[in-house]
């Protein structure tokens, strides 16, 4: 037996710690929960089939959201939704979490500033980390964080996104 494979009780804990965070992540592109289920079992999936060793917890969930927000974007390729999107209702406050009011209005930004401020205010990574995980740089994650607090002040979203 290839000592490289995961057992089942690890392929359990993985899902168990991340399934909610990729689960939004898929939410925040696809705007229902039929194409989220989807692309979350697609990314699980990915993750079975892959042999990658993660060198942390951290490692783990970085790679899951991208290989998320990537199977995402490919789905909504394929489906020639992407030039689309702004065509689709916003998520609603109850679809998105009970518990905040500013998902909704995140979730309605360009896809450039989503994702970032999703990874900086939702899931507390850096820019620095950021800019590893989408291949850019940090001045070009603050420059996004920047324009995404502005528009968010359209919405009537004065201050921090925490």
């Amino acid at each position: 037996m290839d000592s490289s494979l995961r057992t089942d009780e690890e392929i359990e804990n993985i899902y168990r710690r991340h399934v909610n965070t990729v689960y939004r992540v898929c939410f925040s592109y696809m705007k229902n929960a039929a194409d989220t289920e989807d692309i979350v079992q697609e990314t699980f999936l990915k993750l079975l089939l892959s042999q990658k060793e993660f060198q942390s917890e951290q490692h783990e969930k970085a790679w899951l959201i991208v290989t998320a927000s990537n199977a995402c974007k490919d789905a909504l390729r394929r489906r020639r939704y992407a030039e689309n999107l702004e065509d689709y209702p916003s998520l609603t406050y109850e679809e998105a979490d009970s518990t905040d009011r500013i998902l909704p209005a995140v979730l309605s930004l360009p896809a450039t500033y989503k994702d970032v401020v999703y990874l900086y205010y939702y899931e507390g990574y850096s820019t620095f980390e950021i800019a590893k995980l989408l291949h850019c740089s940090a001045s070009t994650i603050r420059n996004r964080l920047a324009r995404a607090r502005k528009l968010l002040k359209k919405y009537g979203l004065d201050g921090d996104c925490s």
